[in-house]
């Protein structure tokens, strides 16, 4: 069985690759077959601007302060010296201090310097501030744990900062501040930390409705359950539950908290998740034609979204009554199904993140689909799991390789700034 399941995981693999050239990837602008692939278009930060558009010290940025770091103290081994000759540190208290940081924080800056002189040949990434172990900043500030950097180039052209944010952005720092005209301010999450962690979409209290009755907790869902979804005209169906395509049980996370009242329900989902909104003027009250699928941080109050109306035989578009946030630790799960819709908590909801379109996503997905029933009728007996532990912790396989594609053929605007965290390395 173990063969099985690695030459599928080969094939599947294979089959991605040949549709992706086949198709150009449809879903962006396509290198085609034998062109050469475009670099991606950078747009330069505003004055004042910062990504993700959240305060610096939650868990959808760079994640809480976690207390000053000394020399003298025990986490002081959590800092790394950065040696790099292609960055050029101003250590004005000439003690090597700014040249102290976390890996993850060196990492993000490491890979910055090599765009910065991409970008710009013959200017070097300029450091201005580092680690900050003389209390020059304001309290509670990451640069007193090496989490923070302040940049420049090293020609100090001004004229270039906004797009050096832009590249700060891309080099993968979890907040990055256009915060001066003199300087750019990034900063990163703490090494092992809560915020470090990625993934999740839903959290494990979120119930879903089974085929054979009742409901059942998202967390607990195993191959072989079919759960209420939707097609694409809003007709109510029910679907094979196929994988996690991530897993993180009794993980922290930071969820949106969407409320309605009539009808009334209440979902919580990370920021980067889809949820399907109804038109403003769309007068049917029942099914989904025409809706769209937003992230969960751009939904706002007053917009509709589909719920499960009394009786559970139709959806109705509810008016949003609030958006929150609230912190929940009871782990984070992203149930995939086989129409890549599903209800949670009686709220109409896509299977994906990430990317703000439904119908690329579900397309993207097709070859997993395809190879899993081939698969499940090859080896009816192989325990519903045929394309690699669907149920284990943890961001699967399939949706790391598709992100990575994504990165790779589609503008950085195009995917959430929240929706996936790659491991330094």
């Amino acid at each position: 069985m173990d063969e099985m399941l690695l030459l599928t995981r080969i094939l599947l693999v294979g089959f991605i690759c040949a549709l992706l050239v086949s198709s150009g990837l449809t879903c962006g602008p396509g290198r085609g077959i034998g062109k050469r692939r475009h670099p991606k278009k950078l747009t330069p930060l505003a004055y004042k601007q910062f990504i993700p558009n959240v305060a610096e010290k939650t868990l959808g940025a760079s994640g809480r302060y976690e207390g000053k770091i000394t020399r003298n103290s025990e986490r002081f081994k959590e800092l790394t010296p950065n040696y790099n000759p292609d960055i050029i540190f101003k250590d004005e208290e000439n003690t090597g201090a700014d040249r102290l940081m976390t890996q993850r924080c060196k990492d993000k800056l490491n890979a910055l310097a090599i765009s910065v002189m991409n970008q710009w040949p013959g200017v070097k990434l300029r450091v201005t501030e580092g680690w900050d172990e003389d209390g020059h900043h304001s309290e509670e500030s990451l640069h007193y744990e090496g989490r923070a950097v302040d940049i420049t180039t090293s020609d100090r052209d001004r004229s270039k900062y906004g797009m050096l944010a832009r590249l700060a952005v891309e080099a993968g720092f979890d907040w990055v501040y256009y915060e001066s005209k003199a300087h750019i301010h990034c900063s990163v999450k703490a090494e092992n930390s809560v915020a470090a962690k990625s993934g999740g979409c839903f959290p494990g209290s979120a119930t879903v409705h089974l085929e054979q009755g009742g409901t059942k907790l998202v967390k607990d869902l195993s191959p072989g359950d079919r759960v209420l979804a939707a097609d694409a005209e809003g007709r109510l169906l029910y679907s094979d539950f196929l994988a996690f395509l991530d897993r993180e049980d009794g993980s922290h996370k930071l969820f949106y908290v969407i409320e309605t009242r009539q009808p009334r329900a209440r979902l919580l989902l990370t920021a980067a998740h889809l949820l399907f909104v109804a038109p403003q003027h769309n007068q049917s009250q029942e099914g989904t034609p025409s809706s769209r699928a937003l992230f969960a941080s751009h939904v706002r109050p007053g917009q509709r979204v589909y719920v499960l109306g009394e009786g559970g035989r139709q959806l109705l578009p509810a008016a949003v009554h609030s958006v929150s946030l609230r912190e929940e630790a009871s782990g984070a799960y992203a149930p995939l199904t086989a129409q890549g819709t599903i209800l949670i908590n009686r709220v109409l909801a896509s299977c994906y993140a990430v990317i703000e379109e439904h119908s690329w996503a579900h397309w993207a997905f097709a070859p997993f689909r395809l190879l899993q029933g081939m698969l499940a009728a090859l080896c009816p007996f192989g325990g519903g799991a045929p394309v690699g532990a669907p149920t284990s912790p943890g961001i699967h396989w399939y949706s790391r390789l598709l992100y990575r594609i994504g990165s790779w053929v589609l503008d950085s605007d195009s995917l959430h700034p929240l929706g996936m965290v790659v491991p330094s390395s």
